[in-house]
């Protein structure tokens, strides 16, 4: 991109920039390579505007979360890279409505600190996203969760703006969540309204720990890991039909490796690396686990981590 493109671009608005950003580095793999531009709007109305000008330019635009579900290739990505790590997208607030508390978080939000927040002031409805790494925005585009729960069913409302920079609410009766998807269309999330109600809390906080230590016990959590590689393959009816680490492990996949990446020992569908592991061993990894599964069981794995890469060549599972 040009100077002159930049300027274009980028002039009068408040924002920061960073060329040439390691955005790999900001990803819980913590590998992966470069964008052209990370930029971090300071507000909604910077970041329409920009969506506006990237339109009009023809430039693509990529939104980077927590960075918990994502692999950067090696090789880089084009063009713009969104983060709404700024304050104002960072902010939440609670609302006391007769029996019914709401929170209003915006899509920057941690989901660690309101899983402990809303423990803490005895607010129950959010604690199946424990042990839970990203933000608000993230998971809700991912629908993320797990055994304990999804982030879908305490969702009463989203804000958000689409890729031409219009702003756009969603009630819950125009959403719907599904295993890993919704019905939210494309473009940014910018906040929700998120349903809780008022409990003993220690109660949730018993809960809370639970969920933590079955998590414990079961998964890599201290290793560099984007969480589950691949989603539950389901039935028509969105049943599951085994668990991808199930599947995994009877295909006796457990420690295989590629590089500095590797197939976890204490969790089939985790895939951990070391320092000198790259996004490609990774990804080839990821490629040969759903060729063996496939081989062993006749089932397709699909990845629930998010690869970017604009290379044609790479071997995107």
């Amino acid at each position: 991109m040009t100077e002159s493109n930049r300027s274009n671009l980028l002039g009068d608005l408040a924002v920061d920039v960073e060329f040439d950003a390691a955005i790999g580095a900001l990803t819980w793999f913590a590998i992966g390579g470069r964008a052209e531009m990370l930029i971090r709007p300071h507000d909604e109305d910077a970041l329409s505007t920009l969506l506006k000008r990237c339109r009009q330019s023809s430039i693509p635009v990529r939104i980077l979360g927590g960075g918990a579900n994502l692999l950067v290739d090696d090789k880089g990505i084009d063009g713009v890279v969104i983060k709404l790590d700024h304050e104002f997208f960072e902010r939440r607030r609670y609302n006391r409505h007769g029996p019914v508390e709401r929170l209003h978080a915006m899509a920057g939000a941690d989901l660690f600190k309101i899983v402990t927040e809303t423990a803490r002031q005895g607010l129950d409805g959010f604690s199946q996203m424990a042990g839970i790494p990203g933000t608000i925005g993230g998971a809700l585009r991912m629908n993320a969760g797990g055994s304990y729960g999804d982030i879908g069913q305490c969702i009463e409302s989203v804000s958000m703006l689409d890729l031409a920079g219009n702003r756009i609410e969603l009630s819950r009766s125009e959403l719907e969540f599904s295993y890993r998807k919704s019905t939210i269309p494309n473009g940014i999330i910018c906040s929700a309204v998120i349903q809780l109600e008022p409990q003993d809390p220690l109660v949730v906080r018993n809960r809370l720990r639970e969920i933590f230590n079955a998590k414990s016990a079961s998964q890599p959590m201290a290793d560099n890991s984007a969480g589950c590689a691949f989603r539950n393959p389901t039935r028509s009816d969105g049943s599951t039909i085994e668990p991808a680490g199930k599947l995994i492990d009877q295909a006796g996949l457990k420690g295989l490796s590629i590089g500095g990446a590797m197939v976890s020992e204490r969790h089939a569908n985790f895939i951990s690396t070391t320092p000198d592991a790259t996004a490609r061993d990774v990804m080839w990894l990821m490629k040969q686990v759903q060729e063996r599964v496939h081989d062993h069981h006749g089932i397709s794995l699909q990845p629930e981590v998010v690869i970017w890469s604009d290379d044609p060549e790479a071997p995107t599972p």
